[in-house]
């Protein structure tokens, strides 16, 4: 809630806020009339968004150089490393091979002077112009699986394969996040476009029943971003 104040306050006073996870903005956009803002996104479907009123926020786009091959949590991981909250950087984007991070202009020069490791590997964070991403979009990848219900301990033991008192174990260790928030109940029934996260394993969006099996369990669709 103190978030969601802090970023109000800003707004009041007509200050870009930081960046805001989908969750944020929903609670964000309960307390001001629908008019009396505008959003920027950085690319069309992007997450991570920062609410406005009059100029837009002055943001910088990095793309890392890497002589490795990195992954999102590794980067994700690096940024954290440096003492930084979420507020300060937009969506990290994997394109081609090449590796991006939004960040706010306030921050850049700090970020680019210290994110200089990534996996023990030396990396180089370059400026690009921002239309370099414009027309970039999330690519997925469709699973289907067979599973007794949609409580999401059961569906995510079938996603990676393992059993559900690993699940619950992960679950108690705060491995999984779902839509933002640490899981806490196991038994919790997925929705559609729930996105949930597990360590090591990757981010997924629920899509839902697809039908039901003969020996009644379901055919369920989830979608795995790459």
């Amino acid at each position: 809630m103190y978030k969601i104040e802090k970023n109000l306050n800003k707004l009041n006073k007509n200050q870009p806020t930081f960046f805001l996870d989908p969750k944020e903005q929903l609670e964000l956009s309960k307390k001001r009339k629908k008019d009396s803002y505008q959003i920027y996104k950085p690319y069309s479907d992007s997450e991570k968004n920062i609410f406005y009123t009059k100029e837009e926020p002055k943001v910088i786009l990095y793309e890392i150089k890497s002589k490795v091959p990195l992954e999102h949590r590794e980067i994700l991981g690096t940024l954290f490393s440096l003492n930084i909250t979420s507020e300060l950087f937009g969506d990290i984007v994997i394109s081609n091979n090449h590796y991006y991070i939004y960040i706010l202009e306030t921050i850049a020069p700090y970020i680019k002077n210290n994110l200089l490791m990534i996996k023990n590997s030396h990396v180089e964070l370059v400026e690009v112009p921002l239309e370099t991403l414009k027309d970039y979009k999330k690519e997925f990848e469709e699973i289907e699986i067979i599973a007794s219900s949609t409580r999401i301990d059961t569906v995510i033991s079938r996603l990676i394969q393992t059993s559900r008192p690993n699940i619950i174990e992960k679950i108690k260790n705060k491995e999984i996040i779902l839509n933002y928030e640490v899981l806490k109940n196991n038994s919790y029934q997925l929705k559609e476009n729930d996105v949930f996260s597990i360590r090591r394993h990757g981010k997924y969006q629920y899509i839902g029943i697809i039908k039901e099996t003969k020996s009644k369990n379901y055919i369920i669709a989830c979608k795995k971003y790459i």
